[in-house]
């Protein structure tokens, strides 16, 4: 897997995943292009790559914007597509938004380097929320899609654009279906970013963490470390012998022992039990866990980060760079998407009812 000298695109490199890959594609010697436009609620902190920032360039734009990123799309043979809206709410109450950056500007990206750089081999973060509750567990690549929200649908029709293109020979793209990915350089600030990001904020501030349920609901939480090495394989594979692969943690863990590690290890009581809010439950997917068996066979990938150890080294990085992610004053950040609209007297259309 040698990147040296390399030329990469990451489009959405200023948020969570794409700045890890940027500081590690850094370190193996990549020459690292980042076009990201720092969309508001998506999470992009030009602080994740203080690191490599002189090693790096940054095209300020949406991955939309043919004119601002034809030539950054010509150079790289290898695009690492990470673009895009992650929070599950968001989507819900803000779909036409949603299907803006989840949809529309992946296509109109995907067509771009289509005619660009056809052929070019291009790595794109889907997610497990495609399957939405499972019929089975572990999940496989077999499994049914069904999502429960529109982030689900959206990134879904942004996985066939990929895989449409790339069966007529205009891409060579993969997608990696990822689940619960925690780390350094999670956004903190922007509430509905999943329940790790939650987790995260309130342990760093001291606060107890509540349970929806009965907290025995699985999930197998993936430290970025090992999120960023699937990626640099699929980006460096010869011919790719499948074009999806779900990728998840190591093992399956119930959300009261997620929560009562983290609590332990922050020095926070121990999580309390209490009533799921409507708006989340209304999709909530119950458990979930990933059969990784595909990405083991085809790229010798595994998880090597368990959960306890890879939350401790979260913990330690925010304490040392907190206020950086989070207003202290300010724990509970507000919904800035809802007082955006608000402001503008958004369109019906943009609320889902209960």
């Amino acid at each position: 897997m040698n990147y040296q000298d390399r030329q990469v695109l990451i489009t959405g490199g200023l948020g969570f995943i794409g700045s890890n890959l940027a500081i590690r594609l850094c370190e193996m010697g990549a020459q690292v292009t980042i076009v990201d436009p720092s969309i508001p609620g998506c999470g992009a902190n030009l602080f994740n790559i203080e690191p490599v920032r002189g090693q790096v360039s940054l095209i300020p734009a949406s991955i939309s914007d043919r004119d601002a990123i034809e030539a950054a799309i010509g150079d790289c043979p290898v695009i690492f597509n990470l673009a895009g809206e992650i929070s599950h709410l968001h989507s819900m109450n803000f779909p036409e938004r949603d299907l803006e950056i989840n949809t529309l500007s992946q296509l109109r990206f995907l067509l771009a380097v289509s005619q660009i750089a056809p052929g070019a081999r291009v790595v794109y973060a889907g997610t497990r929320q495609v399957y939405g509750a499972p019929d089975y567990l572990p999940v496989d690549e077999k499994h049914p899609i069904k999502p429960v929200d529109f982030n689900g649908v959206h990134k879904y029709a942004a996985t066939m654009y990929h895989s449409m293109l790339s069966d007529a020979g205009q891409l060579d793209a993969v997608v990696l279906r990822l689940t619960n990915v925690y780390g350094p350089r999670m956004a903190l600030d922007v509430p509905c970013q999943g329940f790790l990001a939650t987790y995260l904020r309130k342990l760093l501030t001291g606060r107890q963490l509540e349970i929806f349920g009965d907290g025995r609901q699985l999930r197998d939480p993936m430290y970025v470390d090992d999120a960023v090495q699937a990626m640099l394989l699929a980006g460096a594979a010869g011919t790719l012998p499948s074009r999806s692969y779900n990728v998840g943690g190591p093992e399956p863990l119930s959300l009261a022992s997620i929560a009562s590690t983290g609590s332990h290890l922050a020095g926070v009581a121990p999580p309390r039990f209490c009533e799921f809010p409507d708006d989340r439950k209304r999709i909530d997917i119950g458990s979930y866990y990933t059969d990784c068996t595909r990405i083991r066979e085809e790229f010798g990938w595994v998880p090597e980060t368990k959960f306890e150890d890879g939350f401790e080294r979260t913990l330690a990085y925010y304490q040392s760079n907190l206020s950086r992610y989070l207003d202290l004053a300010q724990p509970n950040p507000p919904c800035k998407l809802a007082q955006h609209y608000s402001a503008q007297a958004a369109p019906k259309s943009h609320r889902v009812p209960a």
